[in-house]
């Protein structure tokens, strides 16, 4: 099964996917960022724009995500990936829905009120308040109306809910069942805060 976590930058989407990776044995995360990441590094500063842009991005997640699903046998494919273009969804997600079946392909799409997802973005990774997170900040109304359409359901409002808890909704509604949160909330903190530190980008 793949599980495709989205939702505005900052919202909890990689966190989410984390914890479920600590609470379901078997399962990993796949980041098509990375793929992106690679591709900006291949072109000249001056031509790097959003790589959601590039076809050869599209493919190359459809690529990976195709494989992983064949492949890794052990447990789900979590991917946590913000993706509001209609078109591309359809041309990644869609796809892989018609290789694999819906029930294999699910998505989620993480919303929250502007004002918790600005907050959750002045928090996360060194600090540096909102100026470091600006493409995210200039993103996040278009964000948030889009994914709030039915074709970007499953929906889960996470302005109540703890990461464990998102966790939780999402496995529930996948047919999953995770193993109980045992974590203590100093814990919590740190471990939130070294996955936060470990997808800071400098480039």
């Amino acid at each position: 099964m793949l599980l495709w976590i989205n939702g505005p930058f900052g919202v909890g989407k990689t966190q989410t996917a984390y914890e479920i990776r600590r609470r379901l044995p078997g399962s990993v995360v796949c980041d098509p960022e990375h793929i992106g990441f690679g591709l900006h590094r291949t072109l000249p500063p001056s031509l790097r724009g959003d790589f959601q842009d590039l076809a050869a991005w599209r493919q190359g997640v459809y690529e990976v995500l195709d494989l992983a699903l064949r492949k890794h046998g052990d447990g789900p494919v979590v991917v946590p990936m913000t993706l509001v273009e209609p078109a591309y969804f359809e041309e990644i997600v869609g796809r892989l829905r018609e290789a694999h079946g819906p029930d294999r392909v699910r998505h989620f799409a993480l919303l929250a009120e502007r004002g918790t997802v600005l907050k959750r973005l002045s928090e996360r990774g060194l600090g540096g308040g909102l100026k470091r997170d600006s493409f995210a900040v200039s993103r996040l109304d278009l964000c948030l109306e889009r994914l709030s359409g039915p074709e970007f359901a499953h929906h889960i409002r996470t302005d109540r809910l703890t990461v464990p808890q998102v966790a939780d909704e999402v496995a529930r509604a996948a047919g999953l069942r995770l193993a109980p949160d045992t974590d203590g909330p100093l814990r919590h903190r740190l471990r939130r805060l070294r996955i936060g530190l470990s997808h800071i980008r400098f480039d």
